[in-house]
């Protein structure tokens, strides 16, 4: 009876899967293009984003130098699974290069631990160990 016992549990814990890492993705773009890249970043199973607003460094004298009418930028905080950013930052990159008015910056920095594990699963887009 023992050993059925220890044969179920192995079989459950065979029967999860490993976490998945979670990174923090940082996408600075201009403010008129938050919503193209919000929607755009939608594509790689990101659950939570959090747009905040923001302000280009160079002066006034810069931008009228530039020909530019405005400084103002958007910076779009997204929760990415890790086995999704090497795809995100390359669609990010060509976006752009292509997307009019669409230049931007974007890097991702590694979440190290978290309490929670609804909270997990939400950000990971996970139930129960399987990709929905």
């Amino acid at each position: 009876m023992a050993r059925v016992k220890t044969t179920k549990a192995k079989q459950a814990k065979t029967s999860m899967s490993a976490p998945k890492q979670l990174k923090l993705l940082f996408t600075i773009v201009n403010k008129e293009k938050t919503e193209f890249f919000v929607d755009l970043l939608h594509n790689f199973e990101i659950n939570m984003q959090l747009i905040l607003s923001a302000h280009g460094t160079a002066n006034d004298h810069i931008i009228s130098l530039l020909g530019l009418n405005d400084s103002s930028k958007s910076v779009i905080v997204s929760a990415i699974r890790k086995d999704k950013v090497k795809e995100a930052l390359a669609t990010l990159e060509e976006k752009f290069r292509t997307v009019k008015g669409g230049k931007g910056i974007a890097y991702t920095v590694p979440i190290t631990s978290m309490i929670g594990v609804a909270i997990y699963q939400f950000l990971s887009n996970t139930t129960n160990g399987g990709i929905r």
